[in-house]
């Protein structure tokens, strides 16, 4: 491998010191390196042809912000942490060197993580489509308020629910939200759907781990005494859509994958383990 892209949170690496220390190493080992600011505001980052590999300089949002970004691009994404707790960060900042060693020296693995694919469906617009990495979140929107749900799976009327929200999450989101509204932990390569209820008016809080090829629709009802409710369905918290009663969103795995560059030799547990105690 000999031509890295290289993205980069400013808020995180605002004088640059992490960027140059990665260029000038790539630089003097051969390598092409290219650099690109994250930038929220921005809706696309432009790739140069003949990239290999991005690095991601940030956390664990700046490398999903990259996934949404690069996703038609079909290279592998290796995340640098440069923030605190990162799930997604293969590699920490003081150990970057020897991960670049291996890259150059090809000792990597490639792990291709399944993507979610959401469309939404709105009376008094046009459809919404968006993609992503770690999950989609429906939550309130405007005032305080219990929010009422109907979810369907294939087609098939599964439960209404009453609560803060609703998030459907892939395996490796399943450490992001998912897990602090209680869902389960689910090793990052494996494929399935995951529907955990946010903060839910029941005494059923359970999440419900679906098939990969399972389709989720979520359907926005009347709220209490009939009012209408907004809320919104929000795509790895870079992207958002306003959903009013009568609109719907239709959930299923995405005909892509993101390409995660391993180079631990370490297993999901060990790493996992190390999260949880620090």
């Amino acid at each position: 491998m000999k031509h890295f892209f290289l993205i980069t949170n400013r808020v995180k690496d605002p004088e640059g010191i992490y960027t140059n220390r990665i260029t000038e190493y790539l630089r003097a080992h051969g390598a092409e390196a290219v650099c690109a600011v994250s930038d929220r505001t921005r809706e696309r980052i432009e790739v140069p042809a003949g990239m290999e590999c991005a690095v991601v300089l940030g956390g664990d949002g700046t490398l999903l912000k990259a996934a949404q970004d690069m996703r038609e691009c079909d290279i592998p994404l290796l995340g640098v942490n440069l923030g605190t707790l990162g799930y997604l960060a293969e590699v920490e900042i003081g150990n970057i060197e020897n991960a670049l060693s291996k890259l150059l020296s090809g000792q990597y693995m490639i792990e291709n993580r399944m993507m979610l694919s959401g469309r939404a469906y709105l009376k008094d617009a046009d459809q919404e489509h968006h993609y992503a990495l770690n999950d989609i979140v429906i939550s309130r929107c405007g005032p305080m308020q219990v929010l009422q749900f109907d979810i369907y799976v294939n087609g098939q009327f599964l439960n209404g629910y009453s609560g803060d929200g609703m998030i459907v999450a892939t395996p490796t989101g399943s450490t992001g939200y998912n897990m602090s509204a209680g869902g389960p932990i689910v090793e990052p390569g494996a494929s399935l759907l995951l529907l955990t209820p946010i903060c839910p008016h029941t005494l059923n809080n359970r999440s419900i781990i679906l098939s990969p090829e399972d389709e989720v629709r979520i359907e926005i009802p009347a709220g209490r005494e009939k009012t209408v409710q907004t809320v919104e369905a929000n795509f790895d918290g870079a992207h958002k859509i306003v959903l009013r009663t009568g609109d719907k969103i239709v959930i299923k795995r995405a005909s892509r994958t993101t390409g995660i560059l391993k180079l631990n030799t370490e297993s999901f547990l060990e790493i996992l383990h190390k999260k949880m105690v620090d």
